[in-house]
């Protein structure tokens, strides 16, 4: 269970976002809408951009793993009470529903739509980097996002493009989704040794740069420790919350487990433990290796800060170092792109499947047997936007996004305690409804640590997500009366 929640969380986002949450944003003028929700209603006031945590993205680390164990003990719980396999879509249709089925099922297309852009965004600045450690230097304009709100800068702080939208787009992004999509509509079959190479490649690149770059460390990158004070642990949590996604996969296998109330909370906890450990890890080198301010809008803080250093020492060690880290990086990359692009079409193939989405999205290829138009139909929808946005962007929504599904799937634990108290349960949360209260209070405490601009985005979607379901989804349904039906 430990095993396969780590495989889950070791992902590419600790690689990507973590410049991000150690230094935050900043734009040319203050804005209301850049403001985390927050910092508005505390201090009333537009920020430019919004703080990062600094040295102090530990303690950030820390939270968000707390929060991530109430609310998979809360996922483990639903999980037992379902005797197939699925995410919280089918949890929530066959528990609490089908409006908050659809909600939850719109907002997972949100979530793995934007995860899998921020993370090619995050591919493309290490294939960049790649490409520049092989001595190959490519025009700017076609492997860099059309906008970019924090501008980009070159290894000395040279502005190269100014904030705000450029003439370009961001190839290796798009085609990187488009190649893999290609390799999923074709038919892929996962075995567990390839991912367990894949986690095992993973892991060793956290621990080589932890271990390298442990060597280089200035304790006085670490001064002021909490730059932005508690305003900015509480950003660079909503920001590398993207980081711990996927650690709900360890409460789908409740059902699988000898004794699920040891086994499930053991292997949640557990995965949180050794997960927040590395990434601590990661964190504290970092912010040891580089100034915090340093790493503003570095989709690729990591090798980047390696490639920083090699030519500060002329160390040949760390050229290397930075080489290992990169390809292990990649690698993570793909396996997650590959892994969250399998998941986000087989939400629109379920919901279609259900009647609540056009019926085209659940036909099969004919020849490779897999959900071919909705396989395709992720592959532009993450493709394009990849080519043109920016990470901090994608991360906040696919943020948003989760976090807005953890908080239905607390709150449908405590509603289904009350309305069916008796039914089987092989896991039940401890603390009867302490832990769930807790996971929506926490949840939405990170929510709130993120910009207004998000919060509007995201309740547009719903809106968007909502009018389909009353106008079209709801007429289609199963469960729709016959004089109601068209």
């Amino acid at each position: 269970m430990t095993a396969l929640g780590i495989g889950a969380v070791i992902g590419s986002g600790i690689f990507t976002v973590i410049g991000t949450a150690i230094s935050g944003e900043k734009f040319d003028t203050s804005s209301i809408l850049n403001t985390p929700v927050l910092d508005y209603l505390v201090h009333h006031t537009a920020l430019v951009g919004r703080p990062g945590a600094g040295p102090a993205l530990a303690l950030s680390l820390v939270l968000v793993a707390i929060v991530c164990a109430f609310t998979g003990l809360c996922y483990a719980e639903l999980a037992s009470m379902i005797p197939i396999a699925g995410s919280a879509y089918t949890y929530t249709y066959a528990t609490l529903g089908e409006l908050i089925a659809w909600i939850i099922g719109w907002d997972l297309i949100l979530e793995y739509a934007f995860s899998n852009m921020a993370v090619s965004v995050g591919f493309a600045a290490h294939v960049v980097d790649l490409l520049d450690w092989l001595g190959i230097h490519p025009s700017l304009r076609w492997i860099s996002p059309a906008y970019l709100p924090s501008g980009l800068q070159d290894l000395q702080g040279h502005d190269l493009y100014a904030s705000g939208w450029h003439f370009g787009f961001n190839f290796p992004a798009f085609l990187i989704v488009m190649l893999l999509t290609v390799v999923l509509v074709r038919g892929i079959r996962e075995s567990a040794q390839t991912n367990n190479i894949m986690v095992l490649l993973k892991i060793a690149a956290i621990l080589v740069f932890v271990a390298f770059g442990a060597h280089f460390i200035k304790p006085t990158n670490w001064h002021p420790f909490y730059p932005n004070g508690w305003s900015g642990v509480l950003t660079g949590g909503s920001i590398i919350f993207f980081t711990y996604i996927g650690f709900d996969s360890v409460s789908t296998a409740a059902e699988e487990c000898k004794n699920p109330q040891r086994d499930v909370p053991i292997g949640i906890i557990a995965t949180l433990i050794v997960c927040t450990i590395l990434y601590i890890g990661v964190a504290v080198v970092l912010t040891g290796l580089i100034k915090w301010d340093q790493l503003v809008g570095d989709a690729a803080p990591v090798v980047n800060t390696l490639k920083k250093l090699s030519l500060a020492n002329g160390g040949a060690v760390l050229h290397w170092v930075r080489l290992v880290v990169l390809l292990g990086a990649l690698l993570g990359m793909i396996s997650s792109i590959l892994v969250f692009q399998i998941g986000q079409a087989r939400v629109w193939f379920a919901m279609s499947r259900d009647r609540l989405l056009p019926s085209v999205f659940s036909k099969v290829h004919p020849r490779y047997r897999t959900p071919a138009v909705s396989t395709w139909v992720a592959g532009f929808v993450v493709g394009l936007p990849a080519g043109l946005l920016d990470i901090g962007t994608f991360s906040d929504l696919s943020n948003i996004g989760t976090l807005f599904a953890f908080v239905l799937v607390s709150i449908g634990v405590l509603i289904l305690r009350y309305k069916d108290p008796h039914r089987h349960r092989s896991f039940r949360c401890p603390g009867g409804p302490v832990l769930p209260v807790l996971s929506v209070f926490f949840c939405i405490l990170l929510m709130a640590g993120l910009p207004i601009m998000t919060w509007l985005r995201f309740f547009v979607w719903l809106a968007i997500g909502l009018c389909i379901y009353y106008f079209y989804s709801r007429r289609r349904s199963e469960f729709c009366p016959p004089h109601r039906a068209r």
